[in-house]
């Protein structure tokens, strides 16, 4: 059975294979760890990753000024770190973050051109802007004014939304019941909003009840 990698410490710089250019570089994909969506890509040798395990931001190398640079200097969209992972060959790495403002120079989320978090990843982007409509004008949005009338009046919303789902997956039309989960999963991640809670608390749930512990 396939063990899972580890995020790297300092003490595994020298794990790393640092020789596999003449620079000294290692490409490093930079993923946004909520939404999983892939943010940038740039290169860090052994100083720019020692500087990144070491403050908790992303910082890398730039091959044009060669010098070392952290994301967010001057513009302030800094990249706060959650991990880092070796690939198989110890030659490329992917950088976990998450990210304070857009991420992109030309002010998108990604420079990779997509604005919007793929696939499942939209759940996390939807949490953020659940949070953010926080304390917000309550006669302009709906998720605002839900969120003021507390976690009890958005647990009936989850109930009913409950109940119209199970109407739908038994006598329903697929659309319908498309329109139906939809409702109960925004619901659903505003009753956990207003509890402080993130939907990555059930994600890690479930994986807690799917994976099973490798036999010792």
């Amino acid at each position: 059975m396939a063990h899972p990698r580890t995020p790297l410490t300092p003490a595994d710089l020298d794990r790393l294979d640092w020789d596999k250019s003449a620079d000294g570089l290692l490409p490093a994909v930079v993923q946004d760890a909520a939404t999983l969506q892939v943010l940038m890509q740039a290169w860090m040798n052994r100083d720019a990753l020692a500087e990144t395990l070491e403050s908790g931001e992303a910082t890398f190398w730039s091959r044009s000024r060669q010098a070392r640079w952290r994301k967010g200097e001057s513009s302030g969209n800094r990249l706060r770190l959650v991990e880092v992972l070796a690939d198989c060959d110890a030659d490329s790495l992917l950088v976990s973050v998450r990210p304070a403002g857009p991420t992109c120079h030309e002010g998108l989320t990604s420079c990779f051109g997509e604005e919007n978090a793929p696939g499942l990843g939209w759940l996390a982007r939807l949490e953020q802007i659940i949070a953010s409509r926080r304390g917000g004008d309550e006669s302009a949005s709906y998720t605002a004014r839900l969120l003021a009338e507390g976690p009890m009046r958005i647990a009936q919303k989850v109930g009913e939304e409950g109940v119209e789902v199970a109407l739908a997956g038994v006598a329903g039309a697929d659309r319908r019941l498309v329109e139906e989960a939809a409702d109960l999963l925004f619901h659903l991640q505003v009753l956990l909003c207003a509890r402080d809670m993130t939907f990555e608390a059930v994600t890690d749930e479930l994986r807690r009840r799917t994976v099973r512990p490798a036999p010792s």
